[in-house]
């Protein structure tokens, strides 16, 4: 972390790839700062006082990407015709971020069901198959549609604006004001100076940009 100002090690960083045990390992003291997918930020945001530093590039995506709505093709007309469904997404565990932010203009009926799945393919199957089912998929799940046996069975019925793909974000203020501007500017350098790419490649990242939250997100 020296590009940013601070020493070397004065970091480490602990993965979880779980929404529960993300929210214990940002809930206790010596965590200060998250790097967190964007549905995750959405809806943990306010309970973990997390303040956005910057969003990640992301290798194939890029800083944002359109969510995807996919429905079983004929089935879903508009919002109201998917009362009684259940949408499928690996975003499934953050049901603000599917409803009002993902799908903020697809004004879904209150008894529509939003589940969490990493079977992204079964559900597909299962929309194909002509059940009460709506899979949301992010961009690359997206591309891969139309190379699906039953893609002409299935169809987009909405898409999201472009969203951040990831953030890095600051937990109940345990970094001062002035080292979270200088971790900021290290953090927009990674990715432009001479070896940092490199260091970025295993994660999949091209590097950091300013974050640009729609409205509706930065006002919850």
């Amino acid at each position: 972390m020296a590009i940013s100002g601070w020493p070397a090690g004065s970091l480490a960083a602990v993965y979880d790839s779980t929404e529960e045990g993300g929210l214990a390992k940002l809930g206790s003291a010596d965590a200060v700062l998250a790097f967190v997918p964007y549905p995750f930020f959405v809806e943990h945001a306010a309970q973990l006082h997390l303040t956005p530093l910057v969003q990640a590039d992301v290798a194939d995506v890029g800083p944002q990407q359109r969510w995807t709505l996919v429905a079983k093709s004929g089935h879903v007309t508009g919002p109201a015709s998917m009362s009684g469904y259940t949408i499928l997404s690996v975003a499934g565990y953050a049901p603000n971020f599917v409803r009002h932010i993902a799908l903020e203009g697809w004004a879904l009926p209150s008894d529509v069901k939003i589940e969490s799945t990493g079977q992204i393919l079964s559900a597909l199957r299962r929309v194909a198959a002509g059940e009460q089912v709506a899979v949301l998929l992010d961009q690359t799940q997206a591309a891969a549609l139309p190379s699906l046996p039953f893609a002409s069975e299935l169809k987009v019925v909405t898409q999201s604006p472009e969203l951040p793909v990831a953030i890095i974000a600051v937990v109940d203020s345990r970094v001062t004001a002035g080292r979270a501007r200088a971790l900021q500017a290290g953090l927009l350098k990674i990715g432009r100076v001479s070896g940092s790419a490199d260091s970025l490649a295993p994660l999949r990242l091209h590097g950091f940009v300013q974050t640009k939250l729609p409205s509706q997100a930065a006002a919850r």
